[in-house]
């Protein structure tokens, strides 16, 4: 890919931080999005929540990934929250979108984060990118997050939703609290163990989102997971192995519905995923195997 200017909303976060580092090593020119006066020409100021954009700061972009939005595991799902993590990303998306879609020269692209989250629970069955919206508030969520990217869509900009699976990293995310319990010697499954995990390692993620950017003839839902997606009892198993512990400790359900409340059921359900269009594009995983990405992070 040519040098490019591309802009990042969340770039501070897990993902986006990974995304603009490999972006700036490369040699493109990153465009960050802060909520502060911007100290300089690489940032531009906005604000999610009020729907403020400063739309002429993402001129002369060539795309706009947007990743922004309150953290879906960092609190417990108090009212309040929900409706945090809900206007963080369905108002951010909204106002970037708009934002993007007044350009007299818009982006080639938008990339909008999501979650396969949208899948809700799925069992046994695995879920590829024709599977209808599960049902509750994440698959809710996500539904209205991909729709707030509207105007993009509208104005003739090339739009991708990049459903993101559980990200194996050692920095943050569910994965960044995972290591510090599993070292210690204190991991264990989640409920039975039964329930399907669908992951990726952050180096892929971060690739992936590069190679749709990058591939002006995709667009629409791309579910970002390794290929074979695992049982909460395999991953708890791989994990003892390349971590070299044990894994004795099993969190039963009603202890994990008493802590967590009603995100438990995001622990305890099962989301089968499988990457089927990201696959078809050419994309080639570097850690599709859980212990590969378990020891990449």
């Amino acid at each position: 890919m040519e040098r490019s200017r591309i802009a990042v909303a969340g770039a501070s976060g897990l993902i986006g931080s990974a995304l603009v580092r490999s972006l700036a090593a490369d040699g493109h020119e990153v465009v960050r999005l802060v909520r502060r006066a911007p100290r300089d020409g690489s940032e531009v100021r906005w604000d999610p929540e009020r729907q403020r954009v400063d739309a002429g700061g993402l001129a002369g972009c060539d795309a706009v990934v947007n990743l922004a939005g309150a953290g879906i595991g960092d609190r417990r799902w108090t009212p309040e929250y929900k409706r945090l993590i809900r206007d963080s990303r369905v108002l951010g998306t909204a106002a970037l979108a708009e934002a993007v879609a007044s350009l007299d020269v818009p982006p080639r692209v938008f990339v909008n984060g999501s979650a396969i989250g949208i899948y809700g629970d799925t069992g046994d069955r695995a879920a590829d990118e024709d599977t209808p919206p599960g049902d509750g508030f994440l698959p809710s969520l996500c539904v209205e997050w991909e729709e707030a990217a509207a105007p993009v869509q509208e104005a003739g900009v090339r739009t991708v939703f990049v459903r993101t699976g559980l990200v194996v990293a050692r920095g943050g995310g569910a994965w960044g609290r995972l290591f510090p319990l599993f070292k210690a010697g204190l991991g264990g499954r989640m409920g039975d163990g039964r329930q399907y995990w669908s992951y990726i390692a952050l180096h892929d993620e971060v690739a992936a989102i590069r190679h749709l950017v990058d591939h002006g003839t995709l667009s629409g839902p791309f579910n970002l997971t390794a290929p074979q997606p695992l049982t909460n009892r395999e991953v708890t198993e791989a994990m003892g192995r390349v971590l070299r512990r044990p894994t004795p400790f099993a969190v039963p359900a009603p202890v994990l519905r008493t802590v967590l409340g009603e995100m438990a059921g995001e622990v305890l359900g099962s989301l089968r995923v499988v990457p089927s269009r990201l696959l078809e594009s050419g994309f080639t995983f570097a850690f599709p195997g859980i212990e590969d990405a378990i020891r990449a992070a």
